[in-house]
């Protein structure tokens, strides 16, 4: 995108003061490697005061003990008529929130210098192609930065269970192509168990069975917080207006809610 940013140097692990001791023997081999990689941590103001693995930011121990909080993003990606939106349902590999479904990719910016840039949200969406790859096949030509649209952070916690969870600030992007009707994906297997295109009534009908005994829906925690306060309204909007660049209302735009 042409910027030229500067960025300081790489703030040193925290794992001196940190847990980290869960043995992950029994977890697919591929989804422990990348409890390896390095989020980035972050005050209740989102600045960044270091960095951990994702094994080490994922542990409810840290958590709640340390109040331990990473940076997030969410993507939320249309149709070029903007009537369906795409859902994936995360893989049974996964090692928090297996087989929920949720929005179309969610994952974090790492603690590279390509995700790290702050300014224009860039690291975050270098980090949101990164991942619409790495996880659903979707190539950075179909989704090129430019079109992700920010709409503003989300801070929340939630447990997945009583050893994982998540207390992240989630950076909420919109991305609406408009050179095919719907983008070509590849799930991959051991990341994304199925995937749909849903209408905002097939939404609905799906967030009902979610809160449903015996169902068999599971809809992650981040996914219904922002179907609950923001996303048909945006989505609406996004109709009305023709594109995403005025979906967010200024009051709404870099809020941060306090979970």
């Amino acid at each position: 995108m042409g910027h030229s940013t500067t960025v300081t140097p790489q703030p040193e692990p925290l794992t001196t003061m940190i847990a980290a001791d869960v043995d992950l023997s029994n977890y697919d081999e591929e989804q422990v490697r990348l409890m390896e990689e390095m989020c980035i941590v972050v005050d209740r103001d989102d600045k960044r005061i270091g960095a951990d693995s994702k094994k080490t930011c994922h542990l409810m121990k840290n958590i709640l003990g340390l109040k331990l909080l990473h940076r997030a993003f969410s993507v939320f990606l249309f149709s070029a008529d903007g009537q369906k939106m795409l859902l994936q349902q995360r893989a049974t590999e996964k090692i928090t929130f297996p087989d929920a479904w949720t929005n179309t990719c969610c994952s974090h910016p790492l603690n590279t210098a390509d995700e790290l840039v702050e300014e224009n949200q860039l690291g975050a969406r270098t980090a949101a192609q990164r991942k619409l790859f790495h996880e659903l096949g979707i190539v950075a030509e179909d989704v090129p930065l430019e079109d992700f649209h920010f709409l503003t952070r989300i801070h929340y916690l939630a447990a997945s269970n009583e050893v994982w969870g998540e207390h992240e600030i989630d950076y909420i992007f919109f991305v609406r192509p408009q050179h095919k009707e719907l983008i070509d994906i590849a799930p991959v297997a051991n990341e994304v168990r199925d995937v749909m295109w849903v209408t905002q009534d097939e939404l609905r009908e799906l967030l009902e069975k979610g809160v449903q005994e015996g169902s068999g829906i599971i809809v992650t925690p981040w996914f219904k917080l922002i179907c609950e306060n923001f996303l048909f309204k945006w989505w609406n909007r996004m109709l009305e207006n023709g594109g995403v660049s005025k979906v967010a209302r200024q009051e709404e735009v870099e809020k941060i809610f306090r979970l």
